[in-house]
């Protein structure tokens, strides 16, 4: 098999602030085969690139995303908590993330969308997405079957990902209805269970699992076989694995 690809998780994140513009420069550099994103929607409908519920923990400021408007959020400081050499540095929107990757055709995006979405919003997102020319680049991924069914009927020749906790035959079961391309648990499961990804890849599905950062971790996975490693040192697991030969 194939060495795995590497995904850079909220972009190079061990570098860089989370899920900003820096992060995923610092990810391409890298040159990682995909930056993962994590997409939430704004009390004005907008996506701003943020994992959290809120921005507490990775910004200077309080509150849920769900009741900032994107005036509000671009007044947020997204970098100095991680290190004050990246003060100012602000949490990217929706747009200006899609501006990025259009100006790095070499790599793709794992893009991570957060509930809740309303479905006019979610189709404004992903059609930004059509007209910039880079839907052969996303793997759109969620937690949430209710969403990745919205995918389906929005773009429904897209590929989508589907985001476990565990993996059972119902799981296995809901994959297929639903009717994804990569079914993507943690990566415990993996290594407890090294039969897994043979059984996703036999369902007809790729696995990528998150979110292993050390190197016996990645020999592990490497040894069992899986398509992608999200990964918070993309960095190192790539030069990791061209160490392997």
């Amino acid at each position: 098999m194939s060495a795995p690809l590497v995904i850079a998780h909220r972009g190079n994140s061990s570098v860089a602030p989370e899920n900003t513009l820096v992060a995923y420069a610092a990810a391409a550099r890298a040159e990682v085969a995909m930056i993962e994103v994590d997409v939430r929607m704004t009390a004005d409908g907008e996506g701003v690139l943020v994992h959290d519920t809120t921005v507490d923990r990775t910004s200077n400021a309080q509150g849920l995303v769900a009741d900032l408007d994107t005036e509000e959020i671009g007044r947020i400081d997204a970098g100095a908590w991680f290190d004050a050499s990246f003060a100012g540095t602000r949490m990217p929107m929706w747009a200006e993330t899609v501006d990025f990757f259009v100006s790095h055709p070499e790599v793709g995006m794992l893009l991570e969308i957060k509930a809740p979405w309303d479905r006019e919003p979610l189709e404004r997102l992903l059609t930004q997405v059509a007209e910039a020319g880079i839907a052969d680049r996303v793997l759109a991924q969620t937690f949430y079957p209710d969403i990745l069914r919205m995918l389906g009927e929005i773009v429904p020749n897209e590929p989508r990902g589907f985001l476990v906790q565990r993996i059972d035959d119902e799981v296995l079961a809901l994959a297929a209805e639903l009717g994804v391309t990569a079914l993507n648990p943690q990566f415990p499961l993996v290594l407890e269970r090294p039969e897994l990804p043979g059984k996703i890849r036999a369902a007809g599905m790729q696995c990528m699992v998150w979110t292993p950062n050390e190197p016996h971790e990645w020999a592990q996975l490497l040894e069992i076989g899986v398509d992608g490693i999200i990964t918070d040192r993309p960095d190192r697991l790539a030069g990791w694995l061209s160490a392997q030969g």
